[in-house]
């Protein structure tokens, strides 16, 4: 057998499809624009990557959108002062400090300054425990796109086995508390195996869904999967360089064993990647509701 892709690109397309015909309603209706600033410290280049597919994507969508470029010195004060300015700012419903950021500032003091309301990473603590208890306003963007991609490409979730291989704040704990959920889209049975798991082929071999988030490439091999289960592969790394200086990426599923296993599986690149911006972009509209009051 040879397993069906699933391609986050195609489903990236057709949500901001969605989403462009919801901000013309939103602009039209009400009179308000989705607002969305990324503040970018410092000149890494990846992050600049990011941050510029996530300008793009604002405007193509039709935000009101900032990009924020502040020097690798700037001071920590500094920083908390801006990110205040912009909680305050009834122009903007989404905050978005690009990670990582220079060594004498501290990440996770930056993250608490965020207004929750306007948090649309999802990673303030008050996001994180709303999440928790089922209750959540903006769902992480990774995580959310993976259950997107699930949903959309008629995967069944409920009643399913699902691991998740992967314990990280950004993926692996945030998408084990989401398809637990007693909710659409969720009521799964999960199981996180993580590096201290003594046997993690006897977990994931049972899964009819298996989530690879172990940042480490191709450590999902093909003999660890159950014939006809879903693989989602979140994993990409960097194993070398082309002639011409191209990156080589690699996912955390051996693709060219699993491929042959699998139901579906997605690609690396082309699989869950593309999701997570279109997932932040959605939290953003939702976010413009929330400070407008206007109900869905």
């Amino acid at each position: 057998m040879s397993a069906k892709l699933l391609k986050g690109a195609e489903v990236a397309k057709e949500i901001r499809a969605e989403l462009k015909a919801e901000v013309e309603r939103l602009k039209e209706k009400h009179g308000v624009v989705p607002g969305l600033v990324t503040i970018l410290v410092g000149e890494n280049p990846a992050s600049q990557s990011y941050v510029r597919a996530k300008q793009q994507t604002a405007h193509e969508l039709g935000f009101y959108s900032v990009q924020d470029n502040q020097p690798v010195d700037l001071n920590e004060n500094k920083l908390l002062e801006l990110i205040d300015m912009y909680n305050k700012d009834p122009k903007i419903h989404g905050i978005l400090v690009q990670l990582p950021l220079p060594k004498h500032i501290n990440e996770h003091k930056v993250l608490l300054a965020i207004d929750p309301s306007k948090d649309v990473d999802a990673f303030h603590p008050v996001n994180v425990g709303k999440l928790m208890i089922g209750e959540p306003d903006y769902l992480p963007c990774t995580p959310a796109g993976i259950q997107e991609l699930l949903i959309r490409s008629g995967t069944e979730i409920s009643g399913a086995e699902v691991v998740v291989v992967g314990r990280s704040n950004i993926v692996g704990k945030p998408i084990a508390m989401m398809l637990l959920q007693k909710a659409k889209g969720a009521n799964a049975t999960v199981t996180v195996v993580h590096t201290r798991t003594k046997d993690v082929q006897f977990h994931t071999k049972r899964a009819d869904i298996v989530i690879a988030a172990a940042g480490v490439a191709e450590y999902v091999k093909g003999d660890m999967i159950k014939p006809g289960a879903v693989v989602i592969d979140v994993g990409v790394n960097e194993v070398g360089r082309t002639a011409d200086g191209k990156r080589i990426l690699k996912g955390d599923v051996a693709f060219n064993e699993a491929v042959e296993i699998a139901s579906a599986i997605t690609p690396v690149p082309g699989g869950v990647g593309p999701m997570t911006i279109t997932m932040l972009m959605k939290n953003t509209v939702r976010a413009c509701k929330v400070h407008n009051n206007i109900k869905d």
